[in-house]
């Protein structure tokens, strides 16, 4: 038994499609305020650490997996928008351009000492959108809770031309790391996966 250290649906659906029956999700406390002058990598880097270690410090005992997703687009990071017209800025920056997905993940055994500390980069290569499908699809709600407003998973999936990397990393959680760093803490107790 192990903890999930977020309350996103999208991480839970991947570990539970990937047949991980034995956790327990726990929504980490941990702010995710950006530093002035925070560099992207740092940023996300230290927001999983922190929801790992804030998670670990109420549930003592328990190994405990976090992550973060931001996506960045030349350099700057792009989170989950504040509105909608926030959502519709960020996909018009998005629109017939590559840009990058970076997730961390940071997995402490019962102890809390850090046992898998990772950042995995997803290339994805968006079409040209135009204004009234941006605002279509913001109206839908989708992008609201995404960070870079979109998910890949659902009405954005059309907008994808290209992707180089884990595609599940552009979901939130990028599988094939993450169940290498728990088959080797001794913590994945469903069968072997598929190739993705």
């Amino acid at each position: 038994m192990w903890i999930l250290a977020s309350g996103s649906p999208r991480r839970f659906e991947l570990l539970r499609a990937a047949g991980q029956r034995c956790f327990e999700v726990v929504p980490s406390r941990a702010d995710e305020s950006r530093g002035a002058g925070e560099e992207a990598l740092r940023y996300v880097t230290r927001v999983a650490r922190d929801k790992a270690r804030e998670v670990a410090a109420r549930r003592p005992g328990v190994a405990v997996l976090a992550a973060d997703t931001i996506v960045l687009v030349d350099g700057e990071p792009l989170g989950k928008p504040c509105d909608p017209a926030d959502a519709a800025f960020m996909l018009d920056r998005l629109s017939n351009r590559a840009h990058e997905v970076v997730t961390a993940f940071v997995l402490l055994d019962a102890s809390g000492k850090t046992i898998a500390d990772r950042i995995v980069c997803t290339e994805v290569v968006f079409r040209a959108l135009g204004a009234e499908e941006i605002a279509d699809y913001v109206a839908s709600g989708e992008p609201l809770d995404k960070a870079g407003a979109y998910a890949i998973q659902g009405g954005a999936a059309n907008f994808v031309v290209a992707l180089s990397g884990s595609r599940s990393n552009v979901v939130g959680l990028p599988m094939e790391e993450v169940e290498e760093a728990l088959r080797r803490a001794g913590l994945w107790t469903a069968p072997v996966s598929p190739s993705r």
